[in-house]
């Protein structure tokens, strides 16, 4: 299977550079569940956009510190290739930035997290029943964010919703699934994270973030969500072609 992941991650900072690329993360995260996939980063932030985006069996849309509501020319664009994916049926999975611009391009609001930042390991409950879904009623997973989706875009399905973040994940028909929280993190990146942004975040909001580091995240049987999710799309893209 090819996967494109398009990033949108804007931060250059010396901090970033450390680090592999979300492009990287992404790729790691999809060879954590199916290590023969194929997957090519673009980075739409920049304006390098795929030629063909129809060349690829699955998109992946990556997290970035920038605002959804800041509605910068790539991000425009970016809604506009996501409106015709959809229409399209493309298999489509967004992870925090990456939902909250596909639910933009639905028409759903992004609004402020009325608990502040959402930092460190968190948890998301399962809360609707998808046809690629596994056992588990839940997952932790790391995130950091301080906007969200306001509400469910129009004929989508919450999947999955945590403390003070009641759309943290919502899926439409078999070939939209998104989550808010950063599923490709690893937990020697979050944990580097949580000093860097030490001053940003404020002393109660790092405090609680180094307490949950405590534990780690559930990133190899989320990663195996995601594959299902785009194994099952698959399928559903091929019965409706030999229809």
């Amino acid at each position: 299977m090819r996967i494109a992941i398009l990033v949108t991650n804007t931060d250059d900072s010396t901090f970033a550079q450390a680090w592999p690329d979300d492009g990287e993360k992404f790729a790691d995260l999809v060879h954590l569940a199916r290590p023969d996939w194929h997957c090519e980063a673009f980075w739409v932030c920049r304006d390098a956009f795929p030629q063909d985006i129809r060349a690829f069996d699955g998109v992946m849309i990556t997290g970035s510190p920038a605002s959804v509501n800041d509605r910068a020319p790539w991000m425009l664009r970016l809604q506009d290739l996501i409106r015709g994916m959809i229409a399209a049926r493309q298999p489509l999975f967004g992870a925090c930035f990456g939902h909250q611009i596909i639910a933009a391009a639905l028409g759903a609001p992004i609004v402020g997290n009325p608990e502040g930042w959402g930092h460190g390991l968190l948890n998301v409950r399962r809360s609707g029943a998808s046809p690629w879904a596994g056992p588990e009623t839940g997952f932790s997973l790391y995130g950091s964010h301080m906007e969200q989706v306001g509400a469910v875009p129009e004929g989508a399905e919450v999947v999955f919703e945590g403390p003070g973040c009641t759309v943290a994940g919502f899926a439409l028909g078999d070939h939209l699934f998104t989550i808010q929280h950063h599923p490709e993190m690893t937990h020697d990146f979050m944990t580097a994270l949580v000093e860097f942004y030490a001053d940003e975040v404020g002393h109660d909001a790092t405090e609680r973030a180094r307490a949950s580091l405590a534990e780690r995240a559930d990133q190899r049987a989320f990663a195996e969500e995601i594959a299902r999710f785009f194994e099952h799309a698959a399928r559903g893209v091929l019965a409706a072609e030999a229809g």
